[in-house]
């Protein structure tokens, strides 16, 4: 007999299209400050990784998961186009691209894995409704997968910003070069796994301004991705295709 925890059904919100309820599912930037968020201790190198890792362009949405050390574990990126913002949905596609990637740790008493949100898009970096239903979405998420709620950062035409913090640069910001490949990526060994063969370490530090994009990074339709880095087996043979993520 085996014992586990059965996942959360996903089942619609009652009355989700009712504008009332959707803007109910929305955190405003006092609520956020107010939740007690951890700060991150540098953020512009967070950014800039993310960024050099999934080179997201307008409506890319990136979730992380870092560990106590604000190294990046797991991540993924996936484009989400939406008119009417619901906090709801966002919570839903957060928490399965989380489940994809990663390991839940509901069983801990504390979290000790932090969960931080990357979204992209065009206008000024203020707070806007989106930003609001992705901040509870966020933080619904983690709570369901036993993470703790990390920084929400917008990035726009002319900067990033660490909502509800105020520190943000102008570099990196959002790219309309190429289209994003929706990518699910783990890391393991202290390594981040990049687009390119090469893989680089995720202490290694960061430069300011990240490569810029190729047009042979452009794809005609999103192609979901799930790479795991090549862990080594008994016989010391690189084992490239399991998908266990790392704690």
């Amino acid at each position: 007999m085996s014992f586990g925890f059965a996942p959360p059904q996903q089942v619609p919100p009652p009355a989700s299209a009712d504008p009332a309820a959707r803007l109910g599912r929305m955190l405003e930037p006092a609520e956020w400050a107010s939740a007690g968020i951890p700060l991150l201790r540098n953020p512009r190198e967070v950014v800039a990784g993310l960024h050099d890792l999934h080179r997201p362009v307008t409506s890319t949405a990136i979730v992380a998961v870092l560990d106590t050390h604000e190294r990046v574990t797991a991540s993924a990126s996936f484009t989400e186009l939406t008119a009417a913002p619901d906090g709801w949905e966002f919570r839903n596609v957060l928490l399965a691209h989380l489940r994809r990637v990663i390991p839940h740790d509901l069983r801990l008493r504390t979290p000790v894995r932090t969960a931080v949100l990357l979204y992209c898009r065009a206008g000024e970096p203020r707070w806007t409704e989106t930003d609001g239903a992705w901040m509870w979405g966020l933080r619904d998420a983690c709570t369901l997968h036993g993470l703790r709620c990390g920084a929400y950062i917008t990035l726009t035409p002319d900067r990033w910003q660490v909502l509800g913090e105020g520190r943000g640069g102008r570099r990196p910001k959002t790219s309309s070069v190429a289209k994003p490949v929706t990518a699910s990526r783990r890391t393991g060994a202290g390594h981040m796994e990049a687009r390119r063969t090469t893989a680089a370490r995720t202490d290694s530090p960061r430069q300011d301004s990240p490569r810029t994009d190729s047009p042979r990074r452009a794809a005609a339709a999103p192609v979901t991705q799930h790479r795991a880095a090549p862990r080594r087996t008994g016989g010391g043979a690189p084992e490239s295709h399991r998908h266990t993520a790392a704690r």
